[in-house]
Parts: structure tokens; C-alpha cells; sequence
């Protein structure tokens, strides 16, 4: 699941990213390359970006930022963002 983009009226799926990769850097950069190719050319309406993330063991700060670039063009086409944290995919 790590991100996925729907449509909130409906729930039509419209993209998937990043599938099995769960670190939220990588997703974050993904949805923001996402918007800038695609996303920014969807009609406003009310959509979401359900970021499914794992919490990394060695993170001690810093990580991602959903910067106002891609703030801009999620209010632009009405896009939400959800956190979904999921547990430790990496344990035994």
C-alpha cells in the first residue's frame, strides 16, 4: 500500500507508489515527484494521498519534508494527506 492516491467521493484509485518501499523519506519524495508530473494536472476536486509508513529502528531526527511546493498543489487540486504508521515490517 505505501501510498495510495484515491478520490475521496468515490474512492477510485488513481495511483499507487512506492509499492513495498515503507520508509517515509522515500515516499515523501516520490509523492512529491508524483505531484509535479502528475498530480498538478488533476482536476480540483477532493482526493487523498494515504501514505502508509514504517517507523525506521536507526532515525534519530530529521526525515522528509512535505514542502509549500507540494502544499500548493494539493490545495490547488484538494488533495488531503493520511498517515497511516504501520508496525515494524522488519521484525522476526
Amino acid at each position: 500500500m505505501p501510498i495510495n492516491i484515491y478520490s475521496d467521493n468515490n474512492l477510485e484509485k488513481i495511483d499507487l507508489l512506492c509499492d513495498e518501499i515503507w520508509d517515509l523519506p522515500s515516499q515523501i519524495y516520490a509523492l512529491e515527484k508524483w505531484l509535479n508530473d502528475k498530480g498538478k494536472h488533476l482536476p480540483k476536486d477532493k482526493y487523498v494521498a494515504d501514505i502508509g509508513f514504517d517507523i525506521r529502528k536507526e532515525a534519530s531526527g530529521g526525515g522528509s519534508v512535505i514542502n509549500s511546493k507540494m502544499i500548493n498543489i494539493m490545495s490547488k487540486i484538494g488533495m488531503e494527506i493520511y498517515l497511516s504508521e504501520f508496525p515494524t515490517r522488519n521484525e522476526n
